[in-house]
């Protein structure tokens, strides 16, 4: 097999930047589509319904574009590997949510840019964050604690637990970002990346939802149908395929950055779509992230 050339960049260009706004813009509304549709079916059997049809549509497309998809390249066993993890994100994240506020697991869940930066440094050749980076990692998450802070209550032993599952869902998050980025499969085309980890999710997250007895499809309306159409096709074929090729072409810790901004999109999706209250405290989150995300990818000086 030829390996494809990929011309990689060392910094975000506008291409990228706008690229991500919209995948965080988009995430963040799905985060509201979800939180709608689990008034007809429970949150891991949609995820794992997303996956299934999202891992067809994928297949359509490979095919369209007479991509090889059982061409042995030597990605087997790495993409079965991102495929568990994205899978234990996945289920930890909606079972977690059993247990704890999705306030709380907004700031968990954002730790995950550093298990990325981290991971960069150990196993990413020329990856290496500057301390400036760093700061602005924690500034862009100092933002998200401002949203979300009042929920970091004294927990109870529930939520504590839930906390923990979300903990461990960042750093699957981040492992499976940083799993891609070092191994083959960076060399492979994003859609087949995609393949293995829509694949494995539609085979385990619909028997996960069956083992922690969530009650499944209650109903079904139009706008939960529509919901359920915009995480299949939009989120997880369209946005999932836009990721896997920026974690190929640039640097992913200066990538990760920009996923701060997702929760917030999220607050802003919900006061829009489901009058929810929005806070002050939104607009300081912002600016934090945005001098975040401004010192990750600050250009290097000679």
């Amino acid at each position: 097999m030829k390996k494809q050339l990929v011309k990689r960049k060392h910094v975000l260009d506008a291409t990228a930047m706008v690229m991500l706004v919209v995948l965080c813009a988009s995430w963040g509304i799905q985060q509201v589509s979800i939180k709608y549709a689990n008034q007809g079916i429970s949150p891991i059997l949609q995820s794992g319904l997303r996956s299934v049809f999202a891992t067809i549509l994928i297949w359509i497309w490979m095919i369209a574009r007479r991509q090889r998809i059982l061409e042995k390249d030597g990605t087997l066993w790495w993409g079965i590997a991102a495929g568990l993890l994205f899978t234990g994100e996945f289920l930890l994240i909606y079972w977690g949510l059993d247990f704890t506020y999705a306030s709380r697991s907004a700031i968990f869940l954002y730790l995950s840019p550093f298990v990325v930066a981290i991971g960069s440094q150990l196993f990413i050749p020329g990856e290496r964050l500057r301390k400036i980076q760093v700061i602005g990692l924690c500034c862009a998450f100092v933002g998200i604690v401002v949203t979300f802070g009042e929920s970091l209550t004294l927990p109870t032993n529930k939520v504590l637990i839930g906390d923990g599952m979300l903990v461990i869902a960042a750093v699957l998050w981040g492992a499976t970002t940083v799993l891609i980025k070092a191994s083959p499969l960076a060399q492979i085309a994003p859609s087949k990346t995609l393949l293995y980890q829509l694949g494995i999710s539609a085979v385990i997250l619909p028997f996960g939802s069956l083992a922690i007895g969530e009650p499944g499809i209650v109903k079904i309306t139009p706008l939960i149908g529509i919901c359920l159409v915009y995480q299949i096709v939009w989120v997880a074929f369209v946005t999932y395929l836009l990721w896997f090729w920026l974690i190929r072409n640039y640097p992913v810790a200066r990538l990760t950055s920009f996923t701060f901004l997702t929760p917030l999109f999220g607050v802003i999706a919900g006061g829009l779509l489901l009058n929810e209250a929005i806070t002050s405290s939104l607009l300081l989150a912002l600016v934090l992230v945005a001098i975040g995300i401004f010192l990750v990818n600050r250009p290097l000086r000679n």
